[in-house]
């Protein structure tokens, strides 16, 4: 029997990094993508909501950077936008990305939206700022009506009202299923560190 302790793993299983990332949440999400479309190469990913603080995103976009032909749509208000660092390492690697206002549009382009929620606690005292961008962009009926039929919503959970809850029963709707394969991703992970 063997006593693991969080300090005696690899720097890339840590759930919290100096790099705001979210290495598991990665595997998990790059295997969700794989499992619901088939592939990892030539894909458009929207990235909508608390792109700024959201570790879940920068970790997928950094992740997806070892996939050929893939391309990145940021939308998010203007106090929670993408970090310059992620758009640097994408410009670094060949990765088209651009920022867009328009959730609809980027909607009916992409195969994979993923959806954050505004992340209240981080914001302090400025709640102004918090209240001011909270429910710009919201996936609803009219967002999945944009979106092709192979496409698929993602979200990390919990969520509160970025997506309404028509969304669930849409077959599109990959934000349960996502977070079923973080239970199996993150067993498979602990069974390769436990080396058992």
């Amino acid at each position: 029997r063997r006593n693991l302790r969080l300090t005696d793993a690899p720097p890339t299983t840590r759930t919290n990094t100096p790099l705001r990332q979210h290495p598991t949440q990665a595997l998990l999400d790059t295997y969700t993508i794989y499992n619901e479309l088939g592939r990892l190469e030539n894909l458009k990913i929207g990235l909508v909501g608390d792109l700024a603080n959201g570790r879940t995103v920068r970790s997928l976009a950094s992740m997806m950077t070892n996939f050929s032909d893939v391309s990145f749509y940021f939308i998010a208000p203007d106090v929670v936008k993408m970090g310059q660092d992620i758009k640097d390492e994408l410009d670094e690697k060949g990765i088209a990305w651009e920022e867009s206002e328009d959730l609809l549009g980027v909607a009916s382009e992409v195969d994979v939206l993923y959806q954050t929620r505004i992340q209240k606690e981080r914001f302090g005292d400025r709640l102004d700022e918090y209240e001011a961008c909270r429910g710009i962009y919201t996936v609803d009926a009219n967002v999945m009506d944009a979106m092709r039929r192979d496409a698929i919503v993602m979200h990390p959970l919990p969520r509160l009202d970025e997506i309404t809850t028509e969304v669930d029963s849409d077959p599109r709707a990959a934000y349960f299923r996502q977070a079923r394969n973080g239970l199996y991703v993150r067993m498979a992970l602990l069974k390769v560190l436990l080396k058992v």
